[in-house]
């Protein structure tokens, strides 16, 4: 048995780091708990851009990647390259004691059973549910990638020693999909890094000469629900009536393009602002004059047992949140969202209309946010889950 603490390999593709927030509250979690702490993760486009860096005392290594494009193909191309510099990235760094892949994809298990024979524990972090995201995602049915995509997360499960999941839905799954052990399952939930979400005074100008601010923080892909938000948008503007409002949009992906489309085709381009991936700063500036923050993920099989990010920092920010109706929102933001009926865009946009006809309960569900982030959904709760997975992953 290894002494405690030792040395951890993270290993991550979806995102480059520290960009990935999640993972780097994981690595400095660990770093001041005295672990050596080394991540392999894909090298950034605008930030994280260095082969070879050394962040607040945590070793990271870099690799080119692009990202995939033209469907399972591009996929299959960018996967094996991604394997391929991890896997050469893994022997460099040496023996570790413990391997802690994060998906997705479902396929960093192969690195970590490499590793698993020099003498590493393999702990799974679970970000998200592959099949579910495959079907939310392309909507395909349980087509033969489906079941490819089931076998590898069947594999991943086998493999691990540990599971992190980030919610009690995760976890459940892990138990039952996954075969797993309750004891070798722990829940580390996301959540906001206090020094990154703190208000500052509101800037009227935002605003573009409206009353009113609605806000959208995150990704932008084909599951994200960004299409129901503006279409919500746009029933506000015609069904409700209100025109009194300017929207901003903040984030990228893969349907950004379709979506400043779409809110053009919606007559919503003087109404609706896009700003990409902005700076920390500005995205305090953004939130912190929000009215309204907009969670439309629709309901699928993946967003109904998902914690969503962007509902634990608007509950960092102080902000009301509209929502559809999804078991894992409900557990995060309780009283401080209010809940559409799932996929109902007319619903959305009444309560967005409510919402901004109330200051009193914006400001009580803001404050019921906040309180709940800094309290049992603080990442101080989920740092001790982090480090008892570990201990107990390398002590089982």
């Amino acid at each position: 048995m290894p002494a405690l603490p030792g040395k951890a390999l993270i290993l991550v593709e979806n995102l480059s780091v520290p960009f990935d927030r999640r993972v780097w509250q994981e690595s400095t979690t660990l770093r001041d708990a005295g672990w050596e702490v080394h991540v392999i993760c894909p090298q950034g486009t605008k930030r994280d851009t260095e082969a070879e860096a050394v962040v607040d005392g945590v070793h990271i290594h870099r690799y080119p990647l692009t990202a995939a494009t033209g469907g399972p193909a591009g996929y299959l191309q960018e996967y094996g390259s991604a394997l391929w510099h991890t896997l050469r990235l893994a022997r460099k760094v040496g023996p570790v004691d413990v391997v802690h892949a994060c998906n997705p994809p479902d396929l960093l298990y192969l690195v970590a059973k490499y590793l698993k024979r020099q003498g590493a524990r393999f702990i799974f972090d679970q970000h998200d549910l592959c099949p579910e995201l495959y079907l939310s995602r392309f909507d395909r049915g349980q087509d033969l990638l489906y079941r490819g995509v089931c076998a590898l997360e069947r594999a991943t499960y086998r493999a691990a020693d540990v599971v992190i999941s980030t919610n009690e839905s995760y976890k459940e799954v892990a138990r039952i999909r996954g075969g797993k052990k309750p004891e070798d399952v722990f829940v580390v939930r996301s959540a906001p890094v206090v020094e990154r979400f703190h208000e500052v005074p509101a800037e009227p100008e935002l605003k573009k000469g409206k009353p009113f601010m609605l806000a959208y923080l995150g990704v932008m892909g084909p599951q994200d629900g960004v299409d129901y938000a503006l279409r919500a948008l746009a029933k506000l503007r015609d069904e409700v009536g209100r025109t009194d409002w300017h929207a901003v949009f903040v984030g990228s992906g893969d349907a950004f393009d379709d979506m400043v489309a779409l809110s053009a085709k919606l007559g919503l381009a003087n109404q609706v602002e896009f700003t990409g991936r902005i700076s920390d700063e500005d995205l305090v500036r953004y939130l912190s004059t929000a009215d309204v923050c907009l969670s439309p993920d629709p309901l699928n099989p993946l967003n109904d047992v998902s914690t969503m990010n962007k509902v634990m920092e608007y509950m960092a920010m102080s902000k009301p949140i509209v929502s559809f109706e999804l078991r894992e929102a409900r557990v995060s933001a309780g009283e401080a969202a209010v809940y559409a009926p799932a996929n109902d865009e007319s619903a959305f946009a009444k309560l967005v209309a409510q919402l901004l006809d109330d200051p009193e309960e914006r400001a009580r569900m803001g404050k019921l946010g906040q309180a709940r982030v800094a309290g049992p959904l603080s990442w101080e709760n989920s740092a001790k889950a982090l480090l008892a997975a570990y201990e107990h992953a390398v002590k089982s």
